[in-house]
């Protein structure tokens, strides 16, 4: 069905042509999504309330399965790029525990490993019960922009700032490998929720959000792999709208890494927070209509 912009409510979920194919993206398309989804996959924003924004300004139709797969490929490697010494360091030492050696690094490696676990749980549930769908309205965004931002302040503001990632223990990465798990439900950020969970247990900004993006690595490759079964089994192509959709992700991505930890280092999460609270309110004006006539209303 087409999108409608108007004060009548556009739909949620899907934005696709009568006959069920996703209509061809234009450059300007291509451009806001991967801006949009490569910023707000690591700033702690909450990547799925910008998503529903796109297509309520716009009446652009949904971008398909196979971009959601080349999306997630450039911010993997964004990811992988900015924090190559960390990669290699932990690569060596998964190489360690191959070999029976005991070393931080073969220790943090395990930790993410394992504390990947529960997010993958916890994805399999909700895709397998239905409930994923069931909570994908942008009501449920709108709250969990506002209240988890509220919980990233005051994680930030009280939580004690001196521990690094080097003394991250296994119980300490567990509980931000279920955090990351949280994260599943739209409106929270991934990014946010695991170092707000960081923070809590003590972590400094800079070591929080660090923790995060590495930690953030098998999710993400967990999730674009499975995207990419899908894909395969429904037989759909890689295009080049797609292609290019990864290598702009790519780089705004590595901006928004960029930006997150020169910002961290200098003061706090609170410019986030506060951008959170009027995402959050913004979706819920949408949704119950109570915005200036311009602004279009949720379905």
């Amino acid at each position: 069905m087409a999108a409608n912009c108007g004060k009548t409510g556009i739909g949620f979920t899907e934005m696709v042509k009568p006959d069920g194919e996703y209509e061809v993206m234009s450059f300007e398309q291509i451009l806001v999504l991967a801006i949009v989804q490569g910023l707000t996959e690591f700033l702690p924003v909450s990547s799925s309330g910008h998503l529903i924004l796109i297509p309520a300004f716009t009446g652009w139709a949904d971008q398909g399965i196979v971009t959601d797969v080349m999306v997630h490929v450039g911010s993997l490697v964004a990811v992988i790029v900015y924090f190559w010494k960390d990669v290699l360091w932990l690569g060596g030492g998964i190489v360690d525990l191959v070999k029976g050696r005991v070393t931080l690094a073969s220790k943090l490696a395990t930790y993410i490993g394992f504390a990947t676990i529960p997010a993958l749980a916890f994805g399999a549930l909700l895709k397998f019960s239905g409930i994923s769908e069931a909570i994908r309205g942008p009501e449920v965004v709108a709250w969990g922009a506002i209240i988890f931002g509220i919980l990233l302040y005051v994680a930030d503001r009280f939580g004690p700032r001196e521990r690094v990632m080097e003394e991250m223990s296994f119980k300490a990465a567990m509980i931000i490998g279920c955090a990351q798990a949280v994260a599943l439900i739209p409106g929270t950020s991934r990014s946010g929720i695991t170092i707000t969970a960081a923070r809590f247990l003590g972590f400094r900004r800079d070591e929080a959000a660090r923790f995060s993006f590495l930690l953030g690595i098998p999710a993400i490759t967990a999730a674009g792999a499975f995207t990419a079964l899908e894909a395969w089994q429904l037989g759909t192509p890689i295009s080049g709208d797609a292609w290019l959709a990864a290598f702009l992700t790519f780089f705004a991505a590595l901006a928004a890494i960029a930006i997150l930890m020169a910002v961290v280092k200098r003061t706090s999460f609170a410019v986030f927070v506060i951008y959170r609270l009027i995402l959050g309110l913004v979706l819920l004006a949408m949704i119950y209509g109570f915005g200036p006539e311009w602004l279009p209303v949720l379905d």
